[in-house]
């Protein structure tokens, strides 16, 4: 998608470029959704139907770098174990396939339907390079998804920067509506259609909060209020930024609000700080999957794990780009004011092998965990006394150490990858801090490990942290301290089996 051309010459200070032949196979992670080969960005399409979760992406068939856009294609029942389909959306001469959303058209709105079932239909970005052009263009299936009809294009308003089209149906006014974003400008644009296929402007909204050379890849949709008054709900749009977010580069906010079908407006009371959807670098172009079952109220989003940065020069091969495991987003109302919090799907636990717990006392020797590998799910309970910080230390064989620490008295967790593996790119080793209110002493985490990825998930999910790492080699190891204090730990832990990820041609 985007302005790649842009970030990645004047932002990536790219200080070492590796062969993919001269590359060695990464440890390729166990649960986490990858294509077997090549690059792959941000997830589109995201939809439910027939008993299937469709991921679309970003993908290049051609390399291991942006460029060559075309949709890729992956489906599961269960949101962990995933099947690569083949491309479902390819470039063609003139056009590639950037970003957007999918749905299924239950009444025909657009006449695409065939034999009484309805169409999926996709509604992306056509990016004509040549003419300078973004456009919104429509394509449709009738076969679940396995091949799709592009109809072209339904909406443009002349930029070369409008992109990334979220589309949804919104009952109470018994239209479409189209959230995507004019990207330098930081704004959002808001349409609505009879059909998927005319468009009329409705409103727009920014620029607001975090700003940056580019919004990107929005979302939009309705939750209800954990600790509300009875029956709230509120509408949170989501924006991501190309560059200046809260880990340093790519990122993602969000704005917690009300929508009547044509204007969204925060609620009354609401911050004008950014709110962050994750304090790590890599959480990038969050979207929301539609049309779940109606026995199924949950609103789930997953998150392209990497960062615009470094994006290209990660050191994987012979695939380079990871999604996040998906995640249930849910709205709390506390003093503070709307906040969002993320879990792992529950499915995750489905994928569970062996369970282990240990208690320990902890002080300035490092404990060795009772953990396997890098391929792990781990909950922490920990008290932190009167310990200056707690730190869980995962370390390499050659030992290169990624540290997830609690710093009660500054109210922060973090995760320090500044001597996570060897140097590839001057913008990746950082630690990224998440605020978190530690005047009980006391935290919980939730951690996905998973071979090259971190999602650490903070009391519940009211605040996450997700950081890639890349190891020199050998096998990973995990220990705790304390310094300046001892500190409680109690730690469940589980081997992961892995989300199976095939590749099929039906």
């Amino acid at each position: 998608m985007k302005t790649i051309a842009i970030l990645l010459a004047a932002g990536m200070a790219l200080t070492a470029s590796v062969s993919a032949s001269a590359q060695r196979p990464d440890p390729r992670p166990s649960y986490h959704f990858a294509p077997a080969k090549n690059w792959m960005n941000d997830p589109n399409g995201l939809v439910y139907y027939d008993g299937e979760y469709h991921l679309f992406y970003q993908y290049n068939p051609h390399g291991d770098r942006w460029g060559h856009m075309n949709w890729g294609h992956a489906v599961s029942r269960d949101l962990v174990h995933w099947q690569e389909l083949p491309i479902a959306i390819p470039e063609t001469r003139d056009v590639m396939a950037f970003s957007g959303s999918a749905v299924v058209d239950w009444n025909n709105t657009s006449g695409f339907g065939r034999n009484g079932k309805p169409p999926l239909i996709a509604v992306y970005t056509g990016h004509n390079p040549k003419a300078k052009l973004q456009s919104q263009y429509v394509a449709y299936s009738n076969d679940r998804g396995r091949t799709w009809t592009v109809h072209g294009e339904v909406l443009s308003v002349g930029s070369p920067e409008f992109r990334d089209p979220k589309v949804f149906w919104h009952a109470a006014t018994k239209r479409w509506v189209m959230v995507a974003v004019m990207a330098l400008e930081n704004r959002a644009v808001i349409f609505t259609s009879p059909n998927l296929k005319q468009w009329t402007f409705a409103s727009s909204f920014g620029p607001a909060g975090g700003r940056g050379k580019n919004w990107e890849c929005p979302d939009l949709f309705e939750l209800p209020v954990e600790g509300g008054a009875p029956g709230e709900k509120r509408w949170v749009l989501g924006i991501n930024l190309g560059d200046n977010a809260i880990g340093g580069g790519s990122g993602g906010q969000y704005f917690v609000g009300d929508f009547d079908g044509t204007r969204f407006t925060p609620a009354p009371g609401w911050s004008g700080d950014t709110q962050w959807m994750d304090y790590g670098a890599d959480f990038y172009a969050a979207v929301s999957w539609n049309d779940l079952p109606k026995d199924d109220p949950r609103r789930i989003w997953i998150g392209w794990a990497n960062d615009w940065r470094y994006a290209e020069a990660i050191p994987t091969w012979p695939s380079r780009g990871l999604m996040t495991v998906p995640r249930q987003v849910t709205l709390r109302k506390s003093a503070e004011g709307y906040r969002i919090a993320q879990t792992p799907v529950r499915e995750v636990a489905s994928l569970h092998g062996s369970r282990q717990t240990f208690a320990a006392t902890l002080n300035e020797t490092a404990t060795a965990l009772p953990v396997q590998g890098g391929s792990v799910d781990l909950e922490f309970e920990l008290d932190t006394g009167a310990s200056e910080q707690v730190a869980i230390a995962l370390t390499d064989g050659e030992g290169y150490q990624t540290v997830i620490g609690v710093n009660p008295s500054v109210d922060e967790v973090f995760i320090d990858r500044t001597r996570s593996g060897p140097h590839f790119h001057d913008g990746f080793a950082n630690r990224h801090v998440a605020p978190v209110d530690l005047k009980s002493r006391r935290v919980k985490l939730r951690v996905l490990a998973d071979e090259s990825i971190l999602e650490v998930f903070i009391n519940d999910g009211e605040r996450t942290i997700t950081d890639r790492f890349f190891r020199g080699g050998g096998p990973l190891q995990w220990s705790a301290s304390s310094r300046n204090g001892v500190a409680q730990m109690k730690l469940t832990a589980w081997t992961m089996n892995g989300g199976a990820v095939n590749t099929a041609s039906k």
